[in-house]
């Protein structure tokens, strides 16, 4: 009798999964968010940043000071991976030109006082200004500068310690009492690529799946067709096969998905993969599921096939801004920080980025892990509750209706004409 029971259980899911594969080739806007965004843009992405490391970023130097301190500092910024300087300018507005004319993507100018500021042990000042039609100059001029910055502060106070009768290692021990030196091993040359679209790849794998069933949603409420309605013989008992059979359908076309993003973009384009395949094909599959409740419990307030765009102009980003890869989370804003925690992408990008770019274990990232599985678990009761409010209300949508002519009747709401005004 149990047997039977399971049996017909999965037979039913089985049958609902394989209706819902149907529904989702036959939708052409389903299959191109699915099938050619979710495989295109990760290409396209990798494709605009494939260039992550740009070298000797031509720089414009306007050197009002003329004194030895800042002829030192062009020298060892022109020394440097990032820059090289390009020009030596007598006014900004030969150096000005010379950016307007994109023969050069940044001046660095050092103010008349630069060297006098320094004899007098006042603060003296270097201003850099930046070509931001891309962000990479940005990042390489600043990055030069302050790097160079960095050494020169530490000469500057060894040799006012030399002046003031202490010895060079007496002034180094004084300077920096403890050596120590930079290493930066999982992007040592500060590849944006790496960066970037390590972090991007999964929240792909989000927001598509999320906009894809959103659309076929829509989709099927256009038509006043109940998504979560079950199957007749399935009424008042079936919305656990319901869940997990469409489920099972969107999760079977998303773990390939998910794959080809995960390892195979890397691969193609040489990001980091340093973790273990079995490590990471484990935070895929909670990931996955994760986003297929998520999906569905989200989509429930879709109602229209066209609402499904809207959310395209601005949620990818801070979905992005949320995961913490580009801003530290500590320094996110307590709201947001609340609301990351919405989305799948914040656990899993952190542990995506922990696992195969840093190439971190399980262990690595069993924090955000967890946080993974209880949030799926908690989509999964929230899936529930949609979906047998929605099936409820359908069911009952006659007895409602009446119930609200009557209360419109009672307050003197004319729906009709409210309606006609609206639509104009």
């Amino acid at each position: 009798m149990r047997q039977s029971i399971v049996l017909g259980w999965l037979k039913d899911a089985w049958e609902i999964a394989t209706s819902e594969l149907k529904r989702i080739f036959s939708d052409g806007g389903v299959v191109l968010i699915f099938f050619v965004a979710g495989m295109i843009y990760p290409l396209l992405y990798n494709i605009v940043y494939i260039n992550g490391i740009l070298e000797d970023t031509p720089l414009a130097v306007v050197d009002m000071a003329d004194c030895s301190a800042s002829r030192r500092y062009i020298r060892e910024v022109d020394a440097t991976r990032e820059t090289k300087i390009a020009a030596r300018c007598t006014t900004m507005e030969e150096a000005e030109k010379l950016m307007q004319e994109r023969k050069v993507k940044g001046i660095l100018y050092f103010p008349a006082d630069f060297g006098d500021n320094l004899a007098a042990m006042r603060q003296a000042t270097v201003g850099v200004y930046c070509d931001m039609s891309s962000f990479l100059y940005y990042k390489n001029a600043l990055m030069a500068v302050n790097h160079v910055m960095l050494s020169e502060h530490v000469q500057i106070q060894i040799e006012r310690y030399a002046k003031a009768g202490f010895t060079d290692q007496e002034a180094a021990q004084l300077v920096q009492g403890l050596p120590y030196g930079e290493n930066n091993p999982y992007n040592a040359a500060f590849s944006y690529s790496i960066f970037l679209v390590s972090a991007i790849l999964l929240i792909i794998v989000q927001q598509t799946l999320f906009y894809g069933m959103s659309l076929l949603v829509g989709t099927v409420r256009e038509k006043n067709h109940q998504y979560a309605s079950l199957p007749p013989h399935l009424q008042g008992r079936g919305v656990g096969r319901v869940i997990f059979g469409r489920g099972s359908a969107y999760w079977l076309v998303y773990m390939g998905i998910a794959i080809y993003v995960a390892f195979i973009v890397p691969a193609i384009f040489g990001l980091p993969q340093r973790g273990n395949f079995w490590d990471i094909l484990l935070l895929l599959a909670i990931f996955v599921t994760d986003c297929v409740f998520f999906s569905m419990v989200w989509s429930s307030f879709i109602t229209r096939r066209e609402s499904v765009f809207l959310l395209f102009l601005f949620m990818s980003p801070i979905c992005l801004f949320l995961t913490g890869a580009s801003w530290p989370t500590f320094a996110i804003p307590g709201f947001w920080k609340v609301f990351s925690y919405l989305l799948p992408s914040t656990f899993a990008v952190q542990a995506y980025l922990n696992m195969s770019v840093a190439g971190g274990g399980l262990t690595s990232a069993i924090s955000q892990l967890n946080c993974l599985f209880l949030q799926m678990n908690i989509y999964l009761v929230l899936a529930f509750v949609a979906y047998y409010v929605e099936d409820w209300i359908f069911l009952h949508k006659d007895r409602i209706r009446s119930h609200r002519d009557q209360l419109d009747a009672k307050l003197g709401i004319d729906r009709q004409k409210m309606r006609s005004i609206i639509e104009g």
